[in-house]
């Protein structure tokens, strides 16, 4: 049988000193679809594919990929 490794990257956008806010519009796929953007927005903490179906932005929090 074969092993597939696969790797998980995180990398956090927004820090303390630094936020970092995109309108729905404006929110960069990851990956080309392939990875996720985690958004905390005025309902609640969402992904940026979930962000743009509702037409809302927000502060980015993290990619994943």
């Amino acid at each position: 049988t074969r092993e597939r490794i696969y790797k998980t990257i995180l990398k956090r956008i927004s820090r303390p000193g630094l936020r970092i806010y995109s309108d729905y519009q404006r929110i960069s796929r990851i990956l080309g679809g392939m990875g996720i953007a985690i958004l905390s927005t005025s309902r609640g903490i969402m992904t940026d594919r979930e962000a743009r179906l509702e037409g809302v932005g927000g502060e980015i929090l993290c990619y994943i990929w």
